[in-house]
């Protein structure tokens, strides 16, 4: 077992530790299938659960090389392997340089929070980077934890190294400290920073308080993002101290300037000081008949992440039409920012927007730029889209794929165009839950997904562990009890997860409700319970039959069975959760949340709740004698 997961307790049994090496292994070739589909550039990628939850986001310098590394399960730690485990597809963001994929990764951890970027749970614990005040000559420093110290903070960083790397950025433009304060006051000569060109040695006098503080201002505006008055600023100093021949400072400043700019030139996914702070930028793109859109979303000058949005409808819309559908829908609930930048102008673009400035009461310039900055942005977003669909054309010609050899397997009339797979789960039959999860030739519709407590005599909590079977029976009869509704489409192949008593018992229910000539059949695990030994049972065939290890089609209903067995036992857990957690004190009649706690806050628990006499109850705080009697009176009076 290569690891064990901290959210586990002691109840986990081994079929519930064999499935989680198995979703180590598939989330393992979930990432080894999207490696295929990167490029050698640098970028942004997330890791993202069966929920659509972001686990983890990372930047790489060629995204290829460093996403691979997670398909190598054992020089993982237990950390990333969890992670690993939980994830069921990515999303990459292509940028143009390290440094611009550093920035959209600080940008995107600070939006999504993910679980496994640990460091960056809490605000308290990202560092910053600090301006310190009270001082003639301020100190620039890299900060962490509570911010007690008087100064201007910059942050939060997605890691250190960030912190770090810009920290030595500002050290070489403005040379401003880094030394404590303490240190600061005991130099009698510059230090080995001053020597490097990255402090101007105001411990010994080497600068005057105040051309030190015009350095301390220039830093504040590259931190806010002003970089172009800072350049102004310094190409105006440069040229004042050609002019008095002081070719020594005029070469100082030059060397600043060169630096800024080639700052600007590697961050252009940080637009900020380029006339654009809040944006919307849409560029669609259309191959193979599918058409997706790519959303980039700017505030405050940077660069919150990007959505993909695959159109569904009919190839002889046009580019516009599809981008006017997709600006109406998507701002239907969403007030534009001030500033929109797309690739098409869409149909009745005039409509639109005063559609939309009715509805949000904002004025937004709608453009489509032709060059310059606006354009480029476009343009990335329109590359980024590109290899969206790209990956999306690659995954939906592998799922075509695979259905077809299913619609073989199981001899079906047609290509199935909805498969639905169902499992069972429960603890020594105690809080049991059946489930039924959706798949399509565009990948699992968990909007379908449906889950059934077991409500029924032979399926509720039994001491003796319950029937398997009845429980099945019970799923099938409740779940196509809807057949008629839109919601619930008939599916083209049940699959269940068991063997042939599973099989039949869900076959007695389709005959029943006059639905037998549904496609039935039951996956189970082989004599030994190893993945790739699996059998599958169908009725009308006396023997099962197996599917080759390496086929693509076992893997397929591999990952169906297995997210089928997920689903079932988060629900499990989650009704189990939920009854550890209640409390006796939930069944008394007039005692709510607040009543509650006021009675667990002064004697400890419910069991001394329970023990308390009648005065004792009249003593607290808030307890009126007549909750305090009705307490009393379902403890001792029953």
């Amino acid at each position: 077992m290569p690891f064990m997961d901290n959210d586990l307790d002691n109840s986990v049994d081994s079929d519930e530790l064999e499935n989680i090496a198995t979703f180590l292994l598939e989330g393992a070739k979930v990432i080894q299938t999207f490696v295929k589909t990167l490029p050698d550039q640098p970028g942004v990628y997330h890791m993202i659960n069966q929920d659509g939850v972001v686990l983890y986001v990372g930047k790489a310098k060629n995204l290829k090389k460093r996403v691979v590394a997670y398909t190598l399960i054992s020089k993982l730690p237990n950390r990333l392997q969890r992670m690993v485990s939980q994830t069921k597809s990515m999303e990459v963001i292509t940028t143009h340089t390290e440094t611009e994929a550093l920035l959209l990764e600080s940008n995107l951890i600070k939006k999504f929070q993910p679980r496994y970027n640990i460091l960056l749970k809490d605000d308290k614990s990202f560092p910053y980077i600090l301006l310190t005040s009270g001082h003639d000559f301020p100190r620039l420093m890299k900060h962490r934890g509570a911010q007690t110290i008087k100064g201007q903070y910059y942050g939060p960083f997605a890691s250190p190294s960030a912190v770090d790397e810009t920290l030595l950025t500002l050290y070489k433009i403005f040379q401003l400290r880094s030394c404590t304060d303490s240190y600061f006051k005991n130099r009698s000569r510059p230090c080995l920073q001053y020597h490097i060109k990255r402090c101007s040695a105001p411990c010994v006098n080497k600068i005057s308080i105040e051309d030190y503080d015009q350095l301390v201002k220039q830093s504040q505006s590259f931190l806010q993002g002003k970089t172009d008055q800072v350049q102004q600023s310094l190409a105006e100093k440069m040229h004042q101290a050609s002019e008095e021949m002081a070719f020594e400072e005029a070469a100082v400043y030059r060397d600043r300037i060169r630096q800024l700019t080639q700052i600007q030139s590697h961050q252009r996914i940080n637009v900020q000081g380029k006339g654009i702070v809040d944006a919307d930028i849409i560029s669609l793109e259309s191959l193979g008949g599918q058409h997706c859109v790519q959303i980039f979303l700017f505030r405050q000058g940077k660069n919150y992440g990007t959505e993909s949005f695959f159109l569904v409808h009919g190839d002889d819309v046009s580019a516009e039409a599809n981008i006017s559908a997709f600006i109406n829908q998507f701002y239907q609930e969403r007030s534009p920012p001030p500033l929109v930048l797309m690739s098409h102008e869409p149909n009745e673009l005039s409509l639109i927007e005063t559609a939309l400035r009715e509805q949000h009461k904002v004025k937004t310039i709608w453009e489509v730029p032709k060059k310059g900055i606006k354009h480029e942005l476009v343009d990335h977003a329109l590359n980024n889209a590109r290899e969206s669909l790209t990956r999306r054309l690659s995954e939906t010609a592998s799922l075509t794929k695979v259905f077809n050899e299913i619609t073989e397997v199981f001899k079906l009339s047609k290509r199935p165009m909805r498969i639905e797979a169902y499992d069972n789960s429960h603890l020594q039959g105690t809080h049991p839950y059946g489930v039924m999860v959706v798949a399509t030739q565009q990948g699992f519709d968990k909007k379908s997904y449906r889950k059934f407590a077991m409500k029924g005599a032979e399926t509720a909590s039994r001491p003796d562990g319950g029937d398997d079977y009845a429980m099945m029976r019970e799923v099938m009869q409740r779940r196509f009890s809807h057949i008629d509704e839109e919601q619930w489409s008939i599916p083209d192949l049940i699959l269940l997860d068991g063997g042939l008593g599973q099989l039949n018992a869900a076959f007695e229910i389709l005959k029943e409700m006059n639905l037998d000539h549904i496609p039935l059949a039951a996956i189970a695990k082989g004599p030994e319970r190893n993945a790739g030994k699996e059998r599958f049972f169908m009725r009308g065939q006396d023997e099962p039959f197996s599917l080759s290890e390496n086929s693509p089609t076992l893997h397929f209903l591999q990952r169906l069975r297995d997210e089928a067995h997920r689903f079932a036992i988060g629900a499990h857990r989650g009704k189990r959760q939920k009854v550890l957690t209640k409390s006796i004190l939930d069944d008394i009649g007039g005692i709510g949340k607040t009543r509650k706690k006021l009675l667990l806050q002064h004697f400890g628990s419910a069991q001394a709740v329970a023990r308390a006499a009648l005065q004792d109850l009249q003593l607290v705080s808030g307890i009126n004698k007549l909750v305090a009697k009705k307490v009393y009176q379902y403890f001792h009076e029953q």
